[in-house]
């Protein structure tokens, strides 16, 4: 019996933003599918707007799956997680730990695929886009929670912005420029009603 997707299947228990009273819970599963499509765009962004060569494929795997070892350790939250650089170092073992336990679940005959998607290159492009598209959903989510009134997000939107302007990225700042106003629109507003 293999477990590997009985695992990513638990990817939806597992609730993000512990700390903050949200209007909407939101789990890991449905973040890693915001990532993967931020990721995307940006890489599209970075490929077709500015002739880069990003590999959107492989940083979108990247992407499907950077949460995984969460299934284990939980989304530990983000004050915690940097609190320190000891801190955040022994959570990043302790996360690949987690996924190497997970990743042993797969047949022998896939591992070889996908461990480069379990354990991403980090210091490649890819990682790089990715975790600007990771930083850009906990924006999105910090949009969403202002919308409906909820300022326990107002800091958090601040400082992600921040983070993302630091990355001095193109493709994010495209983003932010073409698509970012439209998120703050109704369902109404969007089909022009």
């Amino acid at each position: 019996m293999e477990k590997f997707y009985a695992y990513i299947d638990r990817m939806k228990f597992i609730k993000r933003w512990q700390l903050m009273r949200s209007t909407r819970e939101e789990n890991i599963m449905e973040h890693s599918y915001s990532v993967a499509v931020l990721t995307h765009a940006l890489c599209t962004i970075e490929n077709g707007v500015y002739g880069g060569c990003v590999d959107a494929e492989k940083a979108v795997l990247y992407a499907l799956y950077h949460e995984v070892g969460e299934v284990m350790t939980g989304d530990m939250p983000t004050p915690v997680k940097y609190f320190n650089s000891a801190i955040h170092g022994e959570y990043e073992k302790l996360e690949t730990v987690a996924v190497g336990k997970i990743s042993s679940t797969l047949p022998e005959e896939l591992k070889t695929a996908m461990l480069p998607a379990l354990l991403p290159d980090k210091n490649s492009e890819e990682y790089r886009f990715m975790k600007a598209a990771d930083r850009l959903s906990a924006y999105i989510k910090c949009l969403e929670e202002l919308r409906s009134g909820n300022r326990e997000f107002v800091q958090a939107e601040r400082s992600i912005r921040e983070s993302l302007t630091e990355r001095h990225m193109r493709a994010v700042d495209y983003f932010f420029e073409h698509f970012i106003p439209a998120l703050s629109l109704t369902l109404d507003e969007l089909e022009g009603l």
